[in-house]
């Protein structure tokens, strides 16, 4: 009777107690797994109108919940004490992973759930485009921190490594010349980020011109900036290019912008027949937002006069569209109704004449 209640009670010492936290354990993870989709689920009932993928906070929050789980059960293995340390380091590391992963996942979800209210789709919304330019930036930044910080963190772990961050703390100084001369370019670059982000002469869906290259701004990180051309080609350039030269943003206090179309008649032309034919083209069309347009005569040469038309549209892809209209449209009613205007060459005729009569 001795040997069995022996036998009884060293499994119930041994076993029992892990077997009872596994199965806590379990029923913990199911728990909370479920409690997170039901909060996912009313967020969504709440707010029907946003897009944001909460699923993206799922596999974060199950990793922090597994280690916790195993956290507490590894307390009652019975386990040498060697593993049970190896055990522990891995654990620790793996909550410092598994916090900071959590954290970009929620900065994230903050940054969807910002751009959902003020969407940089909206092109002639200034403010919509800085809150994206401000949001996206500032994500980054923290995301870069958090890096640093986690990293420097699961170092930190190791005896050794702690040692030798000792060791440097004590000779910071010719450490920090060290490292500042090494990391000069990344630190320019970073700086540059930041400053973009504070000051902002870009912002997120601005129209520029870089290299002579007309886009959007895509994307802005830390170190480079995504310009999609009008032919969807992308162009990479690096973030400090937009702090050390000049560019031109077409979109930085407002989308509305103003276009030219050059004409070169002969001099019996007739502006105002001209300028009000041009009134009439813009009048008959949505991509003209009703607010400029003029015919003046800009120029003139001894072959031809130059008549410059100015219209005015809500944006870059409108008045491209209205100033291509408005250049073919004209050169159909010069040609279908005044082909005199057409420019030519009078005076070398007349001199080939009165050479021919002496």
């Amino acid at each position: 009777m001795e040997s069995f209640l022996s036998l009884w009670s060293f499994p119930q010492g041994t076993y029992l107690i892990p077997a009872i936290i596994v199965l806590s354990a379990i029923l913990f993870f199911v728990a909370a797994n479920s409690l997170f989709k039901v909060v996912i689920r009313v967020i969504r009932t709440t707010i029907k109108e946003t897009g944001v993928c909460y699923e993206l906070m799922v596999w974060p929050f199950r990793l922090l919940v597994s280690i916790i789980v195993l956290t507490l059960l590894l307390h009652y293995v019975p386990v040498i004490p060697e593993v049970k340390e190896f055990l522990k380091h891995t654990l620790l590391i793996s909550a410092i992973i598994g916090i900071v992963w959590f954290m970009m996942r929620l900065f994230l979800l903050f940054e969807q759930f910002i751009l959902q209210h003020y969407s940089p789709k909206v092109r002639e919304n200034e403010a919509a485009r800085k809150i994206a330019t401000h949001v996206s930036l500032v994500r980054k930044i923290l995301n870069m921190i958090l890096v640093i910080i986690a990293v420097s963190g699961v170092l930190m772990t190791f005896d050794t490594v702690r040692q030798v961050g000792l060791s440097i703390l004590a000779s910071a100084g010719i450490a920090g010349v060290i490292l500042g001369f090494a990391a000069q370019k990344s630190l320019t670059t970073l700086i540059a980020g930041i400053q973009i982000a504070i000051t902002q002469p870009i912002s997120i869906d601005d129209v520029v011109v870089v290299e002579n290259e007309t886009g959007r701004i895509e994307e802005i990180t830390l170190t480079y900036v995504v310009v999609q051309l009008w032919d969807k080609r992308r162009l990479i350039v690096p973030i400090t290019w937009f702090i050390d030269r000049p560019f031109q943003n077409w979109t930085r206090i407002s989308a509305e912008l103003l276009g030219t179309v050059f004409l070169y008649m002969d001099y019996t032309i007739q502006p105002d027949t001209l300028r009000h034919e041009l009134e009439r083209i813009v009048s008959s069309t949505p991509l003209w937002d009703r607010k400029v347009v003029k015919m003046h005569v800009t120029n003139t040469s001894e072959k031809s006069v130059e008549m410059r038309a100015l219209v005015s549209a809500a944006n870059s892809s409108e008045l491209w569209e209205l100033r291509c209209l408005v250049r073919e449209q004209l050169i159909e009613f010069i040609r279908n109704n005044y082909p005199g205007w057409m420019p030519k060459v009078t005076m070398e005729m007349e001199q080939i004449r009165v050479a021919d009569k002496v």
